[in-house]
Order: C-alpha cells, then structure tokens, then sequence
C-alpha cells in the first residue's frame, strides 16, 4: 500500500471510489490505526457525506496554462462525490488540510455567496470577457448541486450578462438546465463537454462509482444535442491498458448520440493520485496493474506523471502517438472535430453595480 493508510475496519466504503486516506503531503504529523486490543465486534458503520458551507472570497479563478484552452474558470465547489478514483483533482483536499482520498469525495465544501462575487467582477470596468469554464476541478453537477443550485445561478448569471460559459461534466443533472443552456447556444454562447470514460458499466462503476453510468451520459449528450446546444464527447481519461481500447468505440457512441465534436486526454496521476490508483487496480484488477502502471511510466521517463504542459495531458512516446493517430482517424471518419468555434464575446452586458444608494434614482 505505500504511503496510504486503510481506514478502520468498522466502516464501510460502499460505492466509493477509494478505501484509503493517505496522508496529506502538507501534513508534518504521522498517523496509524493499532488494534487497542479490545476484541469487541463492532457494527460496520456507513461513511457519509459532510458538507461543509464556506464564504466565497472570489468567484473566477484565472490561469496562464498554455494548454487549456481557456484562461478563468469557477468552482463553485471543493471534492467530489463522484468518487472517479483517477481524478487529478484529488490532491487538491490537501490545501484544506485533508486527505486526496476518502476526504475528497466524503468532506466536501459548497461555496455561499459565489453568485453574488461574481456579479460584481463582472461588473468592474476593467473586465474583459472571454469564456469562462465550469467544472474544470470538480463536477458542477455532483449530488449538492441539487441543493445549492449554485450552478444553477451562475448560469441565469451568464444569460442575463450575455457571458460565454464552457461546461464540463458526468452529472445527468444538466438536463435540469437544458433551458438556460438552450437560449445561451441559442446565442452562440455556450458549449458542453460530456465526459465518457468507458462503456463498459462494471468498470465504470468501480471507478466513478456515484457518476451516472456510461449509458445515461450518453442520453444526456442526446438530449442537450436535440436542444441545439453544441455537445462535445469526452473520452477522458484514456487508461493505457484498461479503458484505451474503447476509444473509438466511445467516439462512434457520442457521434451516434449527437455530439458534434471530441476530445481526449490521457489517465493524469500527480501526487499521490498515482498510489490510490495502484491500490485500486490490486484490488479490482489485479492482472492489469503491472501492465497499466508500467504504461504510465513508460510515458513519463519512468515517473508516474509529468506535470510539463507540453505533455501531462497527452504523455509522450509511441503509446501515446499511437493513441493520437488513432483519435485523429476516428474523428476523421465519424464527421467529429477537435476544433470548435470560439463562443461569442461580444455580446456581453455588464451587470450593474451594487450601490449605495440603492434603487433611489431608478
């Protein structure tokens, strides 16, 4: 197991994408569980969810990543039920002093006041519009989405400002959304990516085991498509040696469903992601682990990620050339493209200033 620490045996880990809490790397402090030597049965207890309510002290994030395709985004929140056991997002918890294990997709935090800090960044002056995307970090439409409806909010925002917004996610909860979304495309002011890991639900559902299955995703793509809003299929991450042979099969399924264009990224492990997904693959599939990992490192110079921006998406070698002209044929023969036209900016309205003096002078 590495670094990580198994949780106490008397919790139950049921449909979550970890059974591990390996120690944060901010924390300075050694943590083991001992038997106290009590031989007391004790009953199982089922691990819930905490959320924790948190002020917003800002609402876009901006970025200079030469790879991203878009250089500010929002989180409305931190963790993700999702429990996707690859996801590159989990080291994250350790900034909040928290594990990028069990923590990220059982402890996490719904930011308040977000819509309202937005409004007013979009409203200074020296604003300048360009996309903004959302769920670049954690899934905008995770399980409390349908309690805080922050996303929601954000994008009645986008539509009243007339703001371009980019949308990442697994959750079928867009649906609820499919009329903000509508009249937004409908402008010219919005796209969505859906992303599909595999369609093969058994492995889906160990590794995103509280994402909607592989065939809902593929409805959503369906219906957003039929409500004109342009839809891109994801085949993210890519697993050499586990999910990469479904490639171009998840591309056909996305085209057939209504996407209009694809992407992929490859398996992305940093920090002690690459750990927890070890750990994962011993115990689910454990004949593929030595092949899978040694992939992996095969592609970054014998390390398990490479945060360079030339490659952590793609990897480098023959494998992933491999992957990339195989993506390139695909997408050639289904009518997919890569490339999408930018969102408008141009008609954006800034949203007034809270004032003082209220509506006095209205």
């Amino acid at each position: 197991m590495g670094h990580n620490v198994n949780i106490l045996p008397n919790i139950r880990t049921r449909g979550r994408g970890t059974a591990d809490v390996p120690k944060s790397r901010f924390d300075i402090q050694t943590r083991d569980w001992f038997d106290d030597g009590w031989e007391i049965e004790e009953e199982a207890q089922v691990l819930r969810t905490l959320v924790t309510e948190e002020p917003a002290k800002s609402a876009i994030s901006y970025n200079a990543s030469p790879d991203l395709p878009f250089d500010r985004s929002i989180n409305a929140y931190r963790g993700c039920e999702h429990g996707c056991v690859y996801c590159y997002a989990r080291p994250s918890h350790n900034y909040l002093d928290l594990s990028s294990g069990l923590d990220f997709e059982t402890k996490l935090f719904a930011k308040t006041g977000v819509v309202d800090q937005l409004r007013l960044e979009l409203a200074r002056p020296k604003y300048q519009v360009a996309p903004i995307a959302i769920g670049t970090n954690t899934d905008p439409y995770q399980a409390i989405e349908g309690r805080y409806q922050t996303t929601r909010q954000i994008l009645e925002l986008m539509l009243e400002t007339r703001h371009p917004v980019a949308i990442v996610t697994k959750g079928a909860m867009i649906e609820r959304d499919i009329d903000l979304l509508a009249a937004l495309a409908e402008q010219g002011l919005t796209r969505v990516g859906i992303s599909v890991t595999s369609l093969d639900r058994t492995l889906s559902r160990r590794m995103e085991p509280r994402a909607p299955d592989p065939k809902r995703r593929l409805a959503v793509i369906q219906r957003l498509s039929d409500a004109g809003i342009p839809v891109r299929v994801m085949a993210s991450p890519m697993i050499p040696g586990l999910s990469d042979h479904e490639l171009e099969a998840i591309l056909q399924a996305g085209r057939d469903h209504g996407a209009s264009s694809a992407s992929w990224i490859m398996l992305r492990l940093p920090h002690d992601t690459g750990a927890l997904f070890e750990d994962w693959l011993t115990r689910h599939y454990p004949n593929r682990r030595d092949r899978v990992m040694a992939h992996m490192r095969a592609m970054y110079d014998g390390k398990l990620y490479d945060a360079s921006f030339a490659t952590r998406m793609r990897g480098r070698g023959v494998y992933a050339e491999t992957i990339q002209m195989r993506f390139q044929v695909a997408i050639k023969r289904l009518g997919l493209v890569e490339r999408v036209a930018k969102l408008r900016s141009d008609l954006f309205v800034a949203p007034r200033r809270p004032s003082a003096q209220g509506d006095l002078f209205d």
